[in-house]
């Protein structure tokens, strides 16, 4: 039986594993369909996905509000964030720079993504990151960098290159704002992300005169989309969140481009070059100090209302249901609002929902 506290790891490497499967996938669609509208299609076949997911689940008499946490009001500018930087920004920006960027040195730029991402957690959300971290993503960093290197490719800082690092912040941003929703039904939040960013982007694809592809390869552009882009893979991605924190989780998403050679092999039958067995033990090694990591020390919890999925056999939540409905039990996992009291105790952690203290 898995473990608790191992199920986030899990989470995370399977939405890396999904989201690095969809760069094969896209390299084939993109000879099909204009590279705005496969955006478009990606996006709009998560959040249709999903769609269907909650509708066929709500015909089943199955009530998603005892298992996660609804969306409020006080949550929209999290949200629209989401949407804004990760479903709108961030494609359009790398779309219409990568048509003036060699792919290697493309390649090369997109793994800033992760680092982005744990310099915006730490500086400006203040999570915890120690040196094993650090040292984890720069292995993890590197050993992409080694995947991606082209000696042949041509190179040079252009503004279309310069468009690829401010997408990847984009991307980061969209990683941060969404640890503000984390604790939120991440079917809700994806949906809404998929929806919106894709109609945007549709829009913006007709304006720019692409062309409309054929039904059925527009179809397999949103399965991709909901399995691989940004439906399950965004779900996976949210789960963990809750219980590795941003830089972690991203630092673990940095695996995808390994696990999309590793997929690409199955697709497009090119011998393994010598880049490839040399990044391996360097990821290798990167992933390892991630899910080793033991963290451990007295630490301060304030007093703190909120509502997520939880259950009631871990450290956090031993409080007793007073004045719900029946269809809440105190057994198995569901979500209701509830009160954390004032406590000091020592455990191993990550800066999960309950753990975003300060290191002093």
């Amino acid at each position: 039986m898995i473990r608790k506290n191992r199920l986030p790891l899990i989470y995370a490497v399977l939405a890396a594993a999904l989201f690095g499967s969809s760069a094969p996938a896209a390299k084939i669609l993109l000879t099909h369909i204009d590279p705005v509208t496969l955006g478009a299609l990606f996006y709009l076949g998560s959040g249709a996905g999903l769609l269907v997911y909650m509708w066929i689940v709500r015909l089943s008499g199955k009530d998603r509000h005892t298992m996660e946490a609804s969306l409020s009001r006080s949550d929209i500018p999290s949200v629209a964030g989401v949407v804004l930087f990760g479903g709108i920004l961030a494609p359009m920006v790398l779309m219409v720079s990568l048509q003036h960027t060699p792919s290697a040195t493309a390649s090369l730029l997109l793994n800033f993504e992760p680092v982005a991402t744990m310099i915006l957690a730490v500086l400006f959300f203040h999570e915890a990151v120690d040196r094993r971290i650090i040292l984890a993503l720069g292995l993890i960093t590197a050993s992409c960098l080694i995947l991606s290197y082209d000696p042949t490719a041509a190179w040079g800082i252009s503004i279309a290159a310069l468009g690829i690092l401010l997408a990847c912040i984009f991307w980061s941003l969209d990683n941060n704002i969404s640890r503000n929703v984390a604790a939120k039904d991440p079917i809700h939040v994806v949906t809404i992300k998929g929806v919106i960013a894709g109609m945007v982007m549709l829009a913006i694809a007709f304006t720019m005169g692409e062309a409309i592809p054929a039904p059925s390869i527009a179809v397999i552009a949103m399965c991709v989309g909901f399995f691989s882009y940004g439906g399950i893979t965004s779900v996976l991605f949210l789960w963990a969140l809750r219980g590795l924190g941003t830089a972690r989780t991203g630092a673990i998403l940095a695996l995808s481009p390994f696990f999309g050679v590793v997929i690409a092999l199955f697709i497009f039958p090119d011998p393994l070059g010598t880049t490839f067995f040399v990044a391996l033990p360097v990821m290798a090694v990167g992933a390892y100090l991630l899910m080793t990591e033991h963290h451990s020390h007295s630490h301060h919890h304030t007093p703190k209302f909120h509502e997520h999925r939880h259950s009631h056999d871990d450290l956090h939540h031993d409080h007793v249901h007073m004045g719900f409905e029946p269809a809440i039990s105190a057994s198995g996992e569901h979500s209701h609002p509830h009160q954390h009291e004032e406590v000091t105790h020592d455990h191993p952690h990550k800066p999960d929902l309950h753990h975003r203290h300060e290191h002093k």
